[in-house]
């Protein structure tokens, strides 16, 4: 709270400055002003760091179709903004403006390192009141205090790879740097700077074939008019690397000598890698005129937790398949029909118009993604409680709870999953279309996102940290009607902008893929009548399975035991997630 201050911010102020929620206030106040372009700046600003907002991010759409002008992240670190732009041109095959917005970026990067370093030193931190009990003598003391600040030092990396508000850094950050400069220097016809900068690539990552090959290309290249062995890594790189390695190695030494467990992070994961694999292979070096060919492939990705398959079989004999990842444009996603009968759809629309409720599940709020829609909702436990007390035929609530049941059996089994897919949230959801607010509309029903993480278009990333359902992993939507307009499904590129398949709802349709950041969704607006469906989200961890479902299992199982009264139920519908 100033220099000469001794006051520290709360641990909570600063999370929220961090989370940029002042210019959620801001917004407001702008708007409050009609200082429109300053409110919708402000907006972006809050939205770079909270990608899963609906609300703002409605409000950001509103803005753009009004205004048309680029809006502006007032607190954007300006080497990761350079590092987008070149990534941008370097996309577009624009090599010399990617080498100038990258060669920025680096050197914004290291002078930022230099501030970072600079803002580790300080008087020692602790945890709220843990002072108090900080017993430690002088020797200890101070070692514990240069450790402190040793450790801030060495985590600099992470944090010049995170975006604000995130808490996972981009993998492999400024190595890729290098990574795409050295073939951004090459297509330009430097191949002294392109050397130089696989070079140093190679610093962090000795053991990459592929730039390996690339580097032992350009050395062929240069035969004869330089010596290869003259071009060095870069020396910032060289240096920070060779900091970093010493911090790792002093963190490890203290940690063994005052009796703490220190396990270094790898800060230089190499799944974090161009998705173009511009690699050099070694049988096109007698075509030196027509320099490398661009491989098809894409590097090696993480491998995932599971190896993922499809193409099960589907169960029951009256369901249909009709297409799969490869005809819906993308990774683990099925369409079929047929999975319930016309008969059960007006069946659970009967049921549906009993027992939901507007706003249910987003807290009482009616319009939670749109204000042109009314949303309701209804869970599977609610419904058997009202079947039980008469308020609904009570074989239409089991009617809900068995084509839940049987949704999850065909997506286990078509996905060849090797292990029991759990219920992770099952809702009943109907979006109605509010009359008069439909002209000119230009919003969605349901923004873009993913179901396991958060959903950041700008970086075309996709957070899997909190406050995203991380624990997902499968998802499934059972359609009930067709007697509405608008209201498609569409899956789209991680720009949340690029469609790469739409579903038009009908009765018995289910669409179902996995929950991650391969198969961002939405829903475009209804602008006529009631669209309903069986919304399922599915887990592969028993430690996350839906609580009001195995209250439901319960319940079912009594039901079936004839002689069980309703004294003996013990059902809570107000249990919560």
């Amino acid at each position: 709270l100033g220099a000469a201050s001794r006051h520290r911010a709360a641990e909570e102020v600063r999370a929220d400055f961090q989370r940029r929620v002042p210019y959620s206030y801001l917004q407001r106040a702008y708007i409050q002003l009609n200082k429109l372009e300053e409110a919708a700046n402000a907006a972006h600003t809050f939205f770079m760091a909270n990608p899963e907002h609906m609300e703002i991010q409605q409000d950001l759409e509103n803005y753009k179709t009004t205004s048309g002008k680029v809006l502006t992240d007032q607190e954007a670190r300006q080497h990761m903004e350079d590092y987008s732009a070149g990534v941008r041109h370097y996309d577009k095959e624009e090599y010399e403006l990617a080498i100038e917005f990258l060669e920025c970026a680096l050197k914004g990067y290291y002078s930022e390192d230099e501030d970072c370093q600079i803002m580790c030193e300080g008087p020692q931190r602790f945890e709220e009141h843990e002072y108090l009990d900080y017993k430690a003598g002088l020797y200890e003391a101070i070692a514990d205090h240069y450790m402190q600040v040793l450790a801030c030092k060495h985590d600099c990396v992470r944090e010049l790879a995170t975006r604000s508000g995130r808490i996972s850094p981009i993998e492999n950050f400024l190595p890729l740097h290098y990574d795409y400069l050295q073939f951004a220097y090459y297509r330009v016809g430097d191949y002294v700077k392109a050397l130089e900068c696989a070079k140093s690539y190679l610093l962090f990552h000795p053991d990459d074939e592929d730039v390996l090959e690339n580097a032992g290309y350009y050395e062929g290249l240069l035969e004869g008019t330089v010596d290869p062995a003259t071009i060095k890594p870069r020396k910032e790189a060289r240096t920070l690397l060779r900091r970093h390695k010493l911090e790792s190695h002093l963190l490890q030494v203290a940690a063994a000598g005052l009796g703490y467990a220190y396990t270094e992070p790898n800060y230089w994961n190499r799944y974090g890698a161009r998705q173009d694999e511009h690699s050099v292979p070694s049988s096109i070096s007698s075509e030196p005129e027509d320099g490398p060919r661009l491989s098809l492939t894409k590097k090696p990705m993480p491998k995932p937790d599971r190896e993922l398959k499809e193409g099960g079989p589907l169960l029951y004999s009256d369901v249909k398949f009709v297409y799969n990842s490869q005809q819906l444009n993308g990774t683990q996603r099925v369409l079929l029909d047929n999975v319930i009968s016309e008969e059960q759809c007006r069946e659970l629309h009967r049921v549906a118009s009993g027992i939901m409720l507007a706003g249910d599940g987003y807290r009482g709020k009616t319009s939670p993604h749109t204000p042109n829609e009314r949303f309701e909702g209804a869970t599977v436990l609610k419904a058997l409680k009202y079947g039980y007390e008469g308020r609904v035929p009570l074989k239409s609530a089991r009617l809900f709870y068995d084509i839940s049941e049987k949704a999850r059996r065909i997506v286990e089994s078509y996905f060849l999953l090797n292990s029991t897919l759990y219920f992770s949230y099952t809702h009943l959801v109907c979006r109605t279309a509010l009359s008069g607010q439909q002209e000119r509309r230009n919003d969605l029903s349901h923004p873009i996102h993913a179901d396991n993480c958060l959903l950041d278009p700008e970086a075309n990333e996709c957070w899997k940290e909190p406050p995203a359902y991380t624990f997902r992993d499968y998802s499934a939507l059972l359609y009930m009607n067709a007697d509405f307009e608008g209201g498609e499904f569409i899956f789209t590129e991680m720009d949340a902008k690029t469609v790469t398949a739409s579903i038009k709802p009908k009765c018995g349709r289910m669409i179902s893929f996995s929950s991650g950041g391969e198969n961002p969704h939405g829903v475009k607006a209804v602008t006529k009548g009631q669209r309903c469906a069986v919304a399922l989200w599915f887990t592969l961890d028993p430690l996350y399975r839906e609580l009001e479902r195995i209250q439901a299992d319960e319940v079912v199982a009594m039901l079936d035991q004839e002689h069980l009264g309703p004294n003996e139920m013990n059902i809570n519908p107000k249990d919560e997630l």
